[in-house]
């Protein structure tokens, strides 16, 4: 969702999957001469869990649709915005991309309107909220596919040992657990500003801040003095020793293995972190998720984060209606809440909502979608902007001057729109 969202890594794990006889695809992004061939890159959020799941559903979509083949590439999100790049470059775009971004290739004529590849049944199932943020100049174009909300997670156990009564709700009292949590021998708090997601993670803190990407107009504003205090306060909370080492180049999935270990007392994530990271350790943690803590202490603002899926035009259209078919196969209800169960992410369908039904553990990354924020996916310089920060913004807690690098960032979303 990202989201992200953001995702969650398999790190390293970057290769082409053959499904049901299907092969390992062509060098074109599959799309066979009688059309009845796609290739899908589906991006990696847990293994084996999602690897698992997309050869289970292409399995039965094969069945069920007597000579129409999809080809199955899986790619890590340390590695997602790299091979998308080159697929554009090299113009060997798959048929259907997971991603989460898709304004660019709006903008650039790369893929079809939702309503061309999806029925108005599937169309009018998405929930409202994340229709607004698949649209490009008012028409949709991208399929929302999962989405997330942030959390606090924390450790009770950290949190009864280091003598920290509750979850913080403002940056000074987590500053403060934070002091009691390193003497009690473990790390404060979680910060991952590495390349996978950094973006997800500061702006869970900028929100917070009265910072974000944009200004009231729209225009860019990643500079801005909101921003520049937000990772001024992360760098001092690094320099204080209250994180993990060298959180500019650690990533997620590093900081949410050890506090299923039971070694961070806090970090910030989303509801998957449960059966991705928590659930897979032989002694549970026990933990419990709070508001994202704000500097004031009192509006409480989280990041809400969904992906797409990008239907990409081939030639003359020849994979239209192998893609469709596809699509529509997927957003059917049991198929798209088999993937959320799986994964534990938030439905983007009415459908699968519906069939999630009420569960405690989800109601407060639910709730707090009352004041979620989004990230400027329909802005097409938003992958570029995004790709900046997750490259350049750790370095603010490092060796760089914080205002230096959001700088930095500022001259590139001004330079890419």
């Amino acid at each position: 969702m990202k989201r992200h969202l953001l995702g969650i890594l398999a790190a390293g794990f970057a290769v082409a999957l053959g499904v049901s006889g299907c092969g390992k695809g062509s060098s074109s992004g599959g799309g066979d001469s009688d059309g009845k061939t796609i290739k899908f890159v589906a991006a990696v959020y847990s293994q084996p869990t999602t690897e698992n799941y997309w050869k289970d559903l292409v399995r039965d979509f094969e069945a069920k649709n007597p000579g129409y083949k999809v080809q199955v590439e899986m790619v890590d999100w340390t590695q997602m915005d790299a091979k998308v790049k080159t697929y554009v470059q090299t113009r060997q775009v798959p048929d259907v991309l997971n991603y989460n971004a898709f304004s660019d290739f709006a903008r650039d004529g790369l893929i079809y309107r939702a309503s061309e590849v999806v029925s108005p049944q599937v169309l009018g199932d998405f929930s409202p909220a994340f229709v607004e943020g698949a649209k490009y100049k008012g028409e949709q174009y991208g399929l929302p596919f999962i989405a997330s909300a942030r959390q606090l997670f924390y450790n009770r156990d950290v949190f009864k040992k280091a003598g920290v009564a509750a979850p913080p709700r403002s940056w000074a009292e987590l500053k403060a657990a934070a002091e009691k949590i390193k003497k009690a021998g473990a790390i404060g708090y979680g910060l991952p500003l590495g390349p996978e997601e950094a973006q997800a993670e500061f702006y869970s803190w900028s929100m917070n801040n009265g910072g974000g990407w944009t200004d009231a107009s729209g225009r860019w504003a990643v500079n801005q003095q909101a921003n520049v205090d937000t990772l001024t306060f992360l760098r001092d909370l690094t320099r204080a020793g209250l994180t993990q080492p060298n959180p500019e180049s650690t990533d997620r999935k590093t900081v949410f293995n050890q506090f299923a270990q039971g070694k961070i007392g806090m970090a910030i994530n989303g509801p998957f972190a449960r059966a991705a990271f928590i659930n897979k350790v032989p002694e549970k943690v026990d933990f419990g998720v709070a508001p994202l803590p704000s500097r004031s202490g009192t509006e409480h603002h989280t990041l809400a984060v969904q992906d797409f899926l990008a239907a990409f035009k081939k030639g003359d259209g020849r994979n239209k209606e192998a893609v469709t078919r596809f699509l529509n196969f997927f957003y059917q209800a049991d198929n798209a809440t088999k993937f959320l169960r799986a994964e534990e992410f938030l439905p983007v369908t009415r459908s699968a909502a519906t069939a999630l039904g009420t569960d405690p553990y989800f109601k407060p990354f639910v709730d707090s979608l009352a004041n979620a924020r989004f990230a400027p996916t329909g802005n097409p310089a938003w992958s570029a902007v995004a790709g900046a920060v997750k490259q350049e913004l750790g370095t603010g807690v490092a060796d760089q001057d914080p205002r230096k690098v959001l700088d930095k960032i500022q001259q590139t979303a001004e330079k890419s729109g």
